[in-house]
């Protein structure tokens, strides 16, 4: 068996294919790519698998941790690798499923993650022009200043916190997410149109209001730990947690989630399309055909 990964923008179907995966070629498991599904009672809106399917087929890195706790790719990277290890003490293999782009990398390409520094960080964030920082950034690491603009505000930061924070170059782990180097996996993207995958995307949020979303973000917000700031930045969560607290109608969180579920969806399909390795999948055609050719990617690759 060869390990698996099954990605695409939110909505495009990953779950359900990678479950009829594992179904038709027992010993594979499910690892969960999803920076909020590791959250225990964020479950409707994460569209978190049932416990009918966790139990008919091991789910691992869901329901991890609590939603006051942060979550990091350095964390998730170091649960995979023990949930991997578990699973093939079994004589099995990870089909990973999940629309988190940089866990995926993190993963298929065993990417060497900086640690964090948050004094550093916080003293950084003092400093409000990025294009400063990135001169900065620039006499320390100039490799790495090369590869981003100097106003993108969130990836100078993160390489000057890692920079000065570390002691060593920020380019210096690994080559980046620039380069696509050899892996063992097997990757099977989704593709859909924008129409189809829009219209998913809103079916998605009737299905989960109906099936109790508002009652799982009232509860969230009443909780007294309170959200860690990744939890809090969960699409559908933030918008409806608005309506919650008397911020806006229904009808208005709905709208909101709704366009930046949309453009999270077009940010998805631009991170996974730049990836030469991912073979892709038209969405259109019957599940069974899609177990089966990606089945058969497996053997090829095999």
């Amino acid at each position: 068996m060869r390990p698996l990964t099954i990605v695409g923008p939110t909505a495009s179907g990953k779950s359900a294919l990678a479950l009829g995966v594992a179904r038709a070629a027992p010993g594979y498991e499910l690892v969960s790519a999803d920076s909020m599904q590791v959250y225990r009672g964020m479950d409707v809106g994460t569209a978190k698998p049932s416990t009918a399917e966790q139990a008919e087929v091991p789910h691992h890195l869901v329901d991890v941790v609590d939603p006051s706790e942060e979550w990091s790719v350095s964390l998730f990277q170091d649960r995979f690798r023990d949930a991997a290890t578990e699973v093939r003490s079994r004589a099995g293999e990870v089909i990973l499923v999940g629309g988190t782009g940089l866990y995926v990398r993190a993963v298929v390409d065993d990417l060497d993650i900086p640690g964090q520094w948050p004094q550093v960080r916080t003293e950084l964030e003092t400093e409000s022009d990025t294009e400063t920082l990135h001169a900065r950034l620039a006499d320390l690491d100039p490799m790495a200043a090369g590869r981003m603009e100097p106003n993108n505000r969130r990836r100078v930061l993160r390489a000057l916190e890692v920079t000065v924070g570390s002691g060593r170059p920020f380019s210096s782990f690994g080559p980046g997410l620039e380069e696509y180097g050899d892996t063992g996996w097997v990757m099977v993207g989704l593709q859909l149109d924008r129409h189809e995958l829009d219209r998913r995307i809103e079916a998605r949020y009737q299905t989960q209001l109906a099936a109790g979303f508002l009652d799982e973000v009232s509860r969230l917000i009443d909780s007294p730990d309170g959200w860690s700031a990744t939890a809090a930045q969960a699409l559908g969560y933030k918008e409806l947690a608005g309506h919650v607290r008397g911020e806006c109608s229904l009808d208005e969180a709905l709208d909101l989630a709704l366009v930046r579920t949309r453009r999270f969806a077009r940010r998805q399909q631009r991170w996974f399309r730049r990836d030469p390795r991912i073979t892709w999948l038209d969405t259109t055609r019957p599940e069974s055909d899609l177990v089966a050719r990606v089945l058969e990617l497996g053997e090829e690759a095999g």
